[in-house]
């Protein structure tokens, strides 16, 4: 989608060169990159994430070292308990590994889709940052990434970095 939009720019631009003036058209440049390195609401978005999921990875660490105590446990006192006693304790050794294998499963997905919906999001702001910046200081056209070369002076990235920053 992104390359499409970029051709149908440079397309519309190349139609318009032949009935505007090249010097007339102000082209700016943006290191989506950067901003998404940079820009606070990266920080604030990491942040909120780890809060959100903070409580089911401590029940992870939690179960993790059951497991391990289990697995001490069994492999100490295996050879002084019965048969069925050993049996039993596997079975439910193997329970939890399985559900702690599911949890964490779950958690990664969970923690992906959190993670797609603030990217999305992110994504949403830079643009309408981007839009500001370009209204406001008359950009004629501006482009993200997939650009072979983009002098200083026609990258606004740091502009729009700031424009994140007020918000």
């Amino acid at each position: 989608m992104n390359k499409l939009l970029q051709l149908l720019l440079i397309g519309s631009f190349a139609f318009a060169a032949g009935t505007v003036n090249a010097a007339d058209v102000k082209i700016g440049f943006v290191n989506v990159e950067q901003i998404l390195k940079d820009a606070p609401q990266t920080a604030e978005s990491g942040r909120k994430l780890e809060k959100e999921f903070s409580g089911r990875q401590q029940e992870l660490e939690r179960m993790a070292k059951q497991i391990k105590d289990h697995e001490t446990s069994l492999d100490k006192d295996s050879l002084t308990m019965s048969e069925t006693d050993r049996r039993n304790k596997e079975r439910d050794l193997s329970n939890m590994k399985i559900d702690f294998q599911r949890k964490q499963r779950e958690l990664r997905e969970d923690v992906n889709l959190r993670k797609n919906e603030e990217l999305s999001s992110l994504q949403d702001r830079i643009n309408k940052a981007v839009t500001s910046v370009a209204e406001s200081e008359g950009y004629d056209l501006v482009v993200y990434s997939g650009v072979a070369y983009a002098s200083k002076k026609a990258d606004i990235t740091d502009k729009v970095l700031k424009s994140l920053g007020k918000k």
